[in-house]
């Protein structure tokens, strides 16, 4: 008998060594996603967007081909629609949930839909992949995925990061529904 307790108490130890360590080392949590198409003023699909949850912001991953060479301004936008082809005014104006004013070199800014400007190689293509901590997914006064979603819209010219309502990035020219 005392061999078989032995045994039973060695292995409940294993077990508990084994559960200590699955938490200390907690397993990757599926990560919250939002998935959109980047489509012009035209309606065609010319990309992808993808953000997603992370720890204090959204990362997000952006692929475009299509636009004009350059640097252009690039921001959420407070309404999930880009119906209105001709100039996606249908998106609203920038997520600003305390009615903050516009641009990272603004001593009052930014706001929360600001993003930094998107640089096109002389192709017509981007590929980038950014972070912003100033929004989130699914929580807070500046979630994306609320009732009516969230446009990230890129405009015609650079954002100055500071000039009021939108940093002089022009009209709209690409937009994806967060949802």
């Amino acid at each position: 008998m005392p061999a078989l307790f032995t045994r039973f108490k060695r292995f409940g130890l294993t077990l508990c060594l084994i559960g200590l360590a699955l938490m200390a080392c907690p397993a990757q949590a599926q990560a919250l996603t939002a998935q959109a198409d980047l489509i012009d003023n035209g309606g065609k699909t010319i990309g992808t967007v993808e953000v997603e949850q992370g720890h204090k912001g959204v990362l997000i991953n952006l692929k475009a081909k299509d636009l004009p060479p350059g640097y252009h301004g690039m921001h959420f936008h407070a309404v999930g629609d880009c119906s209105d082809l001709a100039a996606f005014k249908s998106a609203g104006g920038h997520v600003n949930p305390f009615d903050t004013p516009h641009g990272f070199r603004n001593p009052d800014g930014p706001h929360e839909g600001n993003l930094p400007n998107l640089v096109v190689a002389a192709d017509g293509t981007v590929e980038v992949e950014l972070y912003s901590d100033l929004v989130a997914l699914n929580a807070g006064p500046a979630k994306l995925l609320d009732d009516d979603g969230t446009a990230l819209i890129i405009h015609t010219d650079k954002d100055d990061h500071y000039s009021q309502p939108i940093g002089g990035s022009g009209g709209r020219i690409a937009c994806a529904v967060i949802e």
